[in-house]
């Protein structure tokens, strides 16, 4: 049978695994050269406190962060009694039962750089550092843009065998429909301790393990071998019997993950139409490679006509733990986005609905958190119309002074610096905002670039007035923060 295998590509779902295992060089399509920042979202003298979620920090040149992210902070939709987001945790966290698994759900989401980038191996270099992409209080200290600025602490404190971290990462990005400033990540690990393990036997220790484990009859597409010399190969630290039961154990829990998850999301389906036609879950292994975990794998499921990746995971390298301070001990991780878990559970189609107060939205998923047998689709309340308006404009040439700033010239420019200039601005009521022309003009070099922002409320229709208002805030402020000539 052919193998399934997929390299070197770091995909949505299999980011936060990226980022716990210490990938840094995990850069997503976002992610361009690293160099100066060149706006300020703050838009004031940068020197001075500002306060986060309680807690005050002194900022300097590297402060970036607006109110609209300031202001949500707090949210914590991970813990939010009956919030899809937290449901979906709850799911998740119901098939790794302690006091085996703890739960780390209440991280405070300002850290170090050290913790964010330096304990992750992330070079100086690094775009993941640029104020495009993460956002500063100050030179030293960020909003996580990933669970695993916590892992390393996790991992020393050594406090259980096995762990979850659900938290709210930050990430400047791109404005759609999937894409949002603030979303969450789950991440876990289950390690074994050789000298805790009789004979020291690991191998011995992870097989009784997984006979406890709950049975279940879903077929797995598992075609690919334990390990490979090359596409996924076994570590020198680990034999091979230890690395087999490791990864039978893993994928054995994962697959329990799947099950909860979609047997609740057909029930769902059901309760919704009773016309529903169940097809059969599908479910794959695909061999993927990360550079600190080995061997390593991708789960898809077939859903809705498609193959899905939801999670990426893999055997641990052992190095992390001896860093750790834990080298006795090797096993698993795995990682994974809430959002896409619970687009699909609940079908929600915006990821902005997540963070609507509408009781609209809120009271569909009231109650559910005591009781999750009730768990039924998100019925969408209303379809409000677009508003797309474009915004056209040159970026200034190096050699030039044209454009009127030296702040948006060609060589600097970053497309998320847009993006946080409309979010600023426009916040929830922008649906999405996409690129639709690009021009070198063919005697100077000067670059044109033209921006369609779709103006949409989730809760009402807005007026071509309204939308007008905040499109011409858009182009001012790229004018005064971007220093480009508007066309």
């Amino acid at each position: 049978m052919k193998h399934l295998t997929r390299r070197h590509r770091v995909s949505a779902g299999t980011e936060a695994l990226a980022l716990f295992v210490g990938l840094s060089n995990a850069a997503s399509r976002r992610l361009g050269a690293c160099t100066q920042c060149r706006y300020n979202s703050r838009g004031t003298n940068p020197s001075g406190n500002v306060t986060v979620d309680g807690k005050s920090y002194q900022t300097d040149e590297w402060h970036n962060l607006s109110s609209n992210i300031t202001a949500s902070i707090s949210r914590r939709l991970h813990v939010q009694k009956d919030h899809p987001i937290s449901i979906t945790r709850s799911i998740i966290e119901s098939r790794f039962p302690s006091p085996t698994f703890k739960y780390h759900n209440n991280f405070f989401p300002v850290v170090s750089t050290q913790q964010n980038f330096d304990s992750l191996g992330f070079p100086v270099d690094h775009p993941g550092r640029s104020k495009t992409d993460t956002y500063y209080i100050n030179q030293e200290t960020v909003l996580r843009t990933h669970t695993s600025a916590h892992q390393a602490d996790v991992f020393r404190a050594n406090e259980s065998e096995g762990w979850l971290i659900s938290a709210d990462v930050y990430r400047r990005d791109a404005i759609d429909r999937s894409h949002y400033p603030i979303f969450h990540q789950m991440e876990g690990a289950r390690m074994w301790d050789r000298t805790k393990a009789p004979n020291g036997d690991i191998a011995a220790a992870v097989l009784k393990d997984i006979e406890a484990l709950p049975k279940n009859s879903m077929k797995v597409e598992d075609p690919n071998p334990p390990t490979h010399p090359e596409r996924n190969p076994l570590q020198k630290e680990h034999s091979l019997t230890e690395a087999e039961a490791i990864a039978a154990h893993l994928k054995k829990s994962l697959e329990l993950v799947v099950v909860e998850i979609f047997s609740r999301a057909k029930a769902a389906a059901v309760s919704a139409n009773p016309d529903f036609v169940d097809e059969r879950l599908k479910v794959r292994w695909i061999e993927a490679y990360f550079p600190f975990t080995s061997p390593s794998w991708e789960l898809e499921i077939f859903w809705q006509g498609d193959w899905l990746e939801v999670l990426g995971c893999g055997v641990v390298k052992q190095d992390i733990m001896e860093k750790a301070g834990q080298p006795q001990q090797l096993g698993w991780a795995f990682g994974m986005g809430l959002e896409r878990i619970a687009m699909l559970l609940f079908e929600i189609p915006d990821i902005r609905l997540f963070w609507s107060k509408d009781e609209r939205f809120l009271e569909q998923f009231r109650g559910l958190s005591e009781n999750l047998d009730n768990l039924r689709r998100f019925v969408p309340f209303s379809k409000f119309p677009s508003c797309y308006k474009d915004v056209a404009f040159w970026l200034r040439s190096s050699s030039s002074s044209a454009g009127g700033g030296l702040r948006a010239n060609t060589q600097d420019f970053h497309e998320n610096d847009v993006m946080e200039i409309v979010r600023d601005i426009g916040g929830d009521v922008v649906e999405d905002v996409a690129k639709v022309d690009e021009f070198s003009h063919p005697k100077t070099g000067r670059r044109s670039l033209c921006y369609r922002i779709n103006y949409r409320s989730l809760e009402r229709t807005l007026t071509n007035e309204e939308a007008n208002g905040y499109h011409e805030q858009v182009r001012k402020a790229l004018v005064e923060k971007l220093g480009v000539e508007l066309r």
